[in-house]
């Protein structure tokens, strides 16, 4: 950085001798030409060359080296932005559309870093010509320089009016790309949906609204920016005239010479040039102050969900789950999902939670991984309150097939993989034949080296379902929590996998969400849940004989 400024300086001064030399020729050709020898002409055109070789050296390292380092200050900050991203609980995806994230980590974050580069570039090449050429054209005449350089607070003061107005314009630019890009990625991820209801042209009338907008807003700040564009350059017109004028009255009173009047006129194109460069880059600028508060305003949001200082390890997990007066509602909203809720979940036990939808199953279950940090009362693992838990520590022993199944764009073996990273291929085999997955597997094209697709869309919903359930199986977990595991599951394929989801329970604390209640029938316990909260609670048997909620839903 330091470099490149230095280059920025030298390319400056290279430009700003230009005048001094085109004066002295000037000043001997009209006072002395016998001495504008060759000799003199010679060494003039040498000076000047070297200092173009100069300038072209330095401009180069500007560039092309100042360039890259804008391109790892982008990167080093994508690498930090994406980090903190990863630590941000489920409350905030909940909140955020993915499109605005995804405009902020990429075109945000190449506004930032060519201005970060280039504004440091500017302000010294600027300050360097104003200051130089201000100090050397007091030199010459006091009362010209003075004229000419009152304009600049005039200038400054009119632009002003519109820098703020150009500011806020890119902001709301920059937020209403990030909708129209939320859009196009909603749109485009739900085509198959869009295209079976034929409803084409509904998404193009939303998308067109969309559009419009972002040329309203787009339009606006073009506006303030010709504003602050035409007001710049008029006042370089005022500097032209104002010279030419009063220097001609100079000229012709002899109060100045030809040759310091022909330095003013080339000093003159010199500032205007920078005012017209700081100009284009006014643009540039604002959207790297806007991308720059949009960058800060994720790094300054802080995770709902966070260790403690304090916390500790899960180690040696035997499965006791235990939920203590537990009240919970979402973030942002009022009602209670779930009130007073107690539940004690021995270690190896098969627990199934049943229920209408919407009454809380998956919530409790989003709980114990602390996706979801409660309001009151306690969850314990092993006795331990998941607070005083470490999240990696916990979530490592806890394996969650959901019921939204997602497949990474990838292959099928890296998909399985990703229950436990590095593990061997005898592994990732073992665990798809123990989840029903190996069978399909070897059928498609490069076996376990398939691309799946983005979101695994070549495979069907249960091979999909099969794939997530291997998975866990490669995890190994202590403590299972399986969302509807087998609902995207045909009923052959749902009788290959029980059996192994069987043998996986053994020894192991299970938490089984199931709307088909053929599937829970073994539960050491069934707990059923309505808006009242846990209603009953049971083996089949005994709730069938109770004859009340779980009854009901058996015989529907």
């Amino acid at each position: 950085m330091i470099f490149d400024l230095f280059c920025a300086a030298l390319t400056t001064v290279c430009e700003l001798v230009f005048p001094i030399i085109v004066r002295n020729i000037t000043g001997i050709a009209t006072e002395n030409p016998a001495m504008l020898t060759f000799s003199l002409i010679a060494k003039t055109g040498a000076l000047y060359i070297i200092l173009r070789l100069i300038d072209t050296a330095a401009t180069y390292y500007m560039n092309g080296r100042g360039h890259v380092m804008g391109t790892m200050m982008e990167t080093d900050m994508r690498t930090d932005l994406f980090a903190h991203l990863q630590t941000l609980s489920h409350n905030y995806y909940s909140e955020t559309k993915v499109g605005q994230i995804m405009s902020r980590i990429t075109s945000d974050l190449f506004d930032i870093t060519e201005f970060a580069h280039h504004c440091p570039e500017e302000f010294i090449i600027t300050g360097l010509k104003i200051i130089v050429a201000f100090v050397y054209l007091m030199t010459i005449d006091v009362t010209l320089t003075l004229i000419l350089f009152a304009l600049f607070p005039i200038m400054l003061f009119a632009s002003l009016s519109f820098r703020k107005k150009m500011r806020d314009a890119f902001k709301e630019r920059r937020a209403q790309t990030g909708e129209l890009n939320a859009q196009v990625e909603d749109s485009l991820l739900g085509v198959r949906v869009v295209k079976s209801f034929a409803n084409e042209e509904i998404e193009k009338e939303k998308f067109g609204k969309g559009n419009k907008i972002f040329f309203k807003v787009k339009k606006k700040s073009y506006h303030y920016m010709a504003g602050f564009q035409a007001t710049t350059k008029l006042f370089e017109g005022l500097m032209y005239i104002s010279v030419i004028i009063i220097g001609s009255v100079f000229l012709k009173q002899g109060i100045i010479k030809v040759e310091d009047f022909a330095a003013y006129i080339l000093y003159i194109a010199t500032l205007t040039t920078s005012i017209r460069t700081i100009l284009n880059f006014s643009e540039q600028f604002q959207n790297g102050v806007t991308g720059l508060e949009r960058f800060i305003e994720i790094m300054d949001t802080k995770a709902d969900i966070v260790d403690k200082n304090d916390a500790t390890e899960l180690e040696n997990v035997h499965g006791d789950i235990e939920f203590k007066n537990v009240s919970f509602a979402y973030p942002g909203n009022e009602t209670e999902v779930l009130s007073d809720i107690n539940i004690n979940i021995k270690a190896g036990e098969n627990i199934a939670l049943v229920g209408a939808s919407g009454t809380g199953k998956t919530t409790i279950c989003n709980l114990i991984p602390r996706f979801y940090d409660i309001n009151e009362g306690s969850i314990t693992v092993d006795g331990k309150d998941i607070r005083n838990i470490k999240m990696k520590s916990l979530r490592r022993n806890i394996g969650i097939v959901q019921q939204d199944v997602y497949m990474f764009s990838g292959t099928v073996r890296e998909n399985i993989e990703y229950g436990n990273p590095g593990a061997s291929f005898d592994r990732i085999e073992d665990a798809a034949k123990k989840a029903g997955a190996h069978d399909f597997i070897m059928s498609l094209p490069n076996k376990y080296d398939t691309y799946i697709g983005e979101r695994g869309v070549k495979l069907s919903g249960g091979q999909k379902q099969r794939l997530s359930i291997a998975r866990v199986f490669l995890k190994d977990p202590p403590i299972l929590i399986l969302d509807e595991a087998t609902s995207a599951l045909d009923n052959e394929s749902e009788k290959l996998i029980q059996k192994s989801l069987e043998q996986l329970s053994k020894g192991r604390t299970v938490l089984t969400i199931a709307h088909r209640l053929s599937t829970i029938k073994n539960a050491d316990k069934i707990l059923v849940i309505t808006d009242k909260g846990i209603e009953e609670q049971g083996t089949h048997e005994e709730l069938l004989k109770l004859g009340g909620v779980y009854h009901h839903l058996y015989n529907i």
